[in-house]
């Protein structure tokens, strides 16, 4: 399937996939980094899938579902399947974690009577360990080294070939539930759930918690639903965000632009934090605050640009040699390198989202306050070293002009904090960093001949990251420099009506890597909140709608869409894509 067929389910501490062929095709459990029991998505159903459909789909070859939707304004997602001889709903959905992780799938009979298929093949360690499976009072218990997975069902599974099977008749007013339960494999038998009651529950817990928008502009339907997405990839426990729950998903198909995004990236979950401070999730900020100052805890210069959930720092990247990748865009990969990479701009992003918190009514931290001068007394050198910068290049590191402004960003944040809030510090130094990295930055990072910055000190490249000069203050909207570099940025950085990051070719060796990839959402997003501080307001709505229109059947986003395939690529759903998409709302709704 594309990667739009497919929808989001999870709990706050993991997520799975799944399809519009009624096939859970992802699935990490105990954790969104843990290793998965449903790959199919970077193999076949093979290495992991569960199937859940009527027969005709099955004998049609992929079949898909007449129509899905989540069920108002929750995460639990309804399918619905139109047969000749009567129709059916899938509820899948998985419930507040109680002691194990649990995903529910609940069979309904809509009209008349429809024959249903199943088949699971739980696959543990990524497709790689085949379980020793067996009964036990009636559920199927699957065994493979440190994990184990207990399927409880009133519908009797026969094995067989590695997989479990059944068919099996619904009629009209039918409801059969399906519970699979992780556990340790050490440990004893699990209390079952009660699913129906648990379905009850989470759709409770979803729309208690969508009551607490107060977004109410012109798209609250695609912010809603991004907030609902961005909240599902919070780790509940710690605070931590994950870019997206899935790794390697390729941003170009068949190529090997393909990471591992099941972890906590400085930048990414400071913009998140900022998306939902806006629409009013204060609670989400404290947590959050509480995981920075655990994760980061130490030199100031020792940060890293990412951690996993719970902090940690190790994140090895390794290859799974035995899954071709989706498509087979190979190789897969688990971990990120990135993580060991000098990023000067998480140190804007960081301190700009603590100050913001704390402007909107978050309660003051001296913890934090300590920890951002700590940031400052490394800024006031280290702003001047080179960076692997924003898109995580595996090229040289360069002066790239973007993070230059966030270091700007962070000392200009820190001379508010003192000023609006009372927060006591060098100010007058601080002011003086700030005004000197604003100079060389104009200086340096501005083409006065093409009349536009550049994507590193020297360079002639342009790159889409510069649309955040007015977004974050660096300069006004009405600075000539600011619409001149808009207006480059569409001339060269545009394909199809979407921005591309950067010039992505074989002369260009900025990145360090083969082929291209597809046009950066985010990147599109910044373009219409630009237009729309210069007073071009129709075009960036034009733009944005546009945008919204990318997303899928169920309102979700990738890393990436391809104008060349007309298809979204890349991780999925992507938190980086969903962030700019609510400020982009809340900006144009002002």
């Amino acid at each position: 399937m594309r990667i739009e067929d497919y929808a989001l389910i999870g709990d706050m501490q993991s997520a799975a996939l799944v399809g519009r062929n009624g096939s859970i095709d992802w699935l990490c459990l105990p954790r969104f980094d843990s290793p998965a029991c449903f790959a199919a998505l970077l193999g076949d159903a093979s290495n992991g899938s569960w199937r859940l459909a009527p027969s005709s789909a099955w004998r049609e070859d992929g079949s898909m579902a007449t129509r899905r939707a989540y069920r108002d304004e929750t995460l639990i997602l309804e399918t619905v399947w139109e047969t000749p001889t009567g129709s059916v709903k899938v509820t899948d959905f998985m419930p507040p974690r109680q002691s194990n992780p649990d995903l529910v799938r609940i069979v309904e009979g809509l009209s008349g009577t429809v024959e249903m298929s199943t088949e699971i093949r739980i696959r543990f360690d990524y497709g790689r360990i085949v379980p020793w499976v067996r009964r036990v009072e009636g559920n199927v218990l699957a065994v493979g080294g440190p994990d184990s997975v207990w399927l409880s069902s009133p519908v009797p599974l026969k094995g067989g070939h590695y997989r479990h099977a059944a068919t099996f008749n619904v009629s009209a007013g039918d409801r059969l539930p399906f519970v699979f339960t992780w556990q340790p494999s050490h440990e004893a038998a699990p209390e079952l759930i009660d699913p129906f009651e648990q379905l009850s529950e989470t759709e409770q817990l979803w729309k208690q918690w969508v009551s607490g928008c107060t977004y109410q502009g012109r798209w609250r339907e695609a912010v809603v639903r991004s907030l609902i997405t961005l909240k599902a990839l919070t780790y509940s426990p710690t605070g931590g965000i994950v870019a997206a729950p899935t790794t390697s998903l390729p941003e170009d198909l068949g190529g090997t632009r393909n990471w591992d995004y099941r972890f906590c990236w400085l930048r990414d979950a400071a913009m998140t934090l900022d998306a939902l401070v806006g629409a009013g999730y204060l609670e989400e900020a404290r947590a959050w605050r509480e995981w920075l100052l655990r994760a980061i805890a130490g030199r100031p210069e020792d940060m890293q640009i990412m951690y996993g959930v719970a902090g940690e720092r190790r994140l090895p990247e390794l290859t799974l040699g035995w899954l071709p990748g989706y498509e087979d865009s190979a190789p897969v990969r688990i971990g990120n390198g990135a993580a060991t990479q000098f990023q000067l701009d998480v140190y804007g992003e960081v301190v700009n989202s603590l100050y913001v918190s704390r402007r909107e009514g978050l309660p003051p931290s001296n913890h934090a306050w300590s920890l951002v001068r700590r940031m400052m007394e490394f800024l006031e050198t280290g702003w001047q070293l080179p960076d692997a910068g924003l898109w995580e290049v595996r090229g040289p590191r360069r002066h790239f002009v973007h993070s230059k402004i966030m270091a700007w960003v962070a000392v200009d944040r820190v001379v508010r904090v003192v000023h609006e809030l009372h927060r006591t510090g060098p100010v007058e130094r601080w002011a003086a960093l700030r005004d000197r990295i604003h100079a060389e930055v104009c200086e340096k990072g501005f083409d006065a001949e093409r009349g536009t910055f550049t994507q590193s000190y020297g360079s002639r490249e342009l790159d889409a990251s510069l649309l955040m000069i007015p977004i974050v203050g660096f300069l006004p909207p009405e600075d000539p420099r600011v619409r001149s570099t808009i207006e480059a940025i569409e001339r060269e950085l545009m394909t199809d009506g979407f921005v591309l990051r950067y010039p992505v070719a074989t002369e260009n060796t900025v990145d360090g890597l083969p082929g291209g990839e597809g046009a950066f959402l985010a990147c599109s997003f910044w373009l219409a909140e630009a237009r729309a501080m210069v007073g071009r307001r129709k075009e960036a709505i034009e733009l944005f709608e546009r945008l919204l229109a990318l997303r899928n059947d169920v309102g979700l986003l990738a890393e990436e869409y391809d104008p060349r395939y007309g298809r979204l690529v890349g991780n999925f759903p992507q938190a980086f894509s969903h962030v700019p998409l609510i400020h982009t709302a809340q900006a144009l709704s002002v």
